[in-house]
């Protein structure tokens, strides 16, 4: 998996992700608002799950990038998953690319975003909240007590979450 994080000037939702590269029929590529992004391991844990689904054909969606996408929300319904994509407006995003040539695919999103750059795994911040704290609290709606049982660990709580997808099946 690579992570290719810039900024998106987004018109139009659909022809934003319509026109995002690709990199061809193995690769996966999915963008998010980088304010609902605890970190790359929470991606990772999302990308994780939703190829595990497809392996078993437990697979919600029909799209790898949308069952990504619902992992990475902890939903099952893509309508409310939606919600941590990209939305009309300027905002910062992080893209996903997983499998296939993800060298090549990550670097065509890299230029397609203009200020688009891979993230190095060892990037400061790549295990931690990449995003708003407060938002990602809203979004995976975690309370203040849940919050400090997981000694303050917003990443692991969000991580739980994903994982969590697998087991209200």
């Amino acid at each position: 998996m690579r992570l290719v994080a810039g900024t998106a000037a987004v018109d139009d939702v659909e022809s934003f992700v319509a026109d995002l590269p690709g990199g061809g029929p193995e690769t996966a590529v999915q963008a998010f608002d980088a304010a609902y992004v605890a970190g790359r391991a929470h991606l990772a844990a999302a990308v994780e799950h939703a190829d595990r689904a497809f392996d078993r054909g437990e697979n919600v969606a029909s799209d790898r990038a949308v069952e990504i996408l619902l992992y990475a929300a902890g939903r099952r319904q893509i309508r409310e998953a939606l919600g941590m994509g990209v939305a009309a407006g300027e905002q910062p995003v992080v893209v996903v690319v997983a499998g296939g040539d993800e060298a090549e695919a990550a670097a065509d999103v890299a230029a397609f975003l203009g200020d688009g750059r891979v993230l190095e795994e060892d990037e400061p911040g790549g295990d931690g909240v990449y995003g708003d704290s407060e938002t990602i609290r809203e979004f995976f709606d975690v309370s203040d007590a849940e919050l400090a049982a997981a000694a303050g660990d917003l990443a692991g709580v969000v991580r739980e979450r994903v994982a969590l997808l697998d087991v209200e099946k």
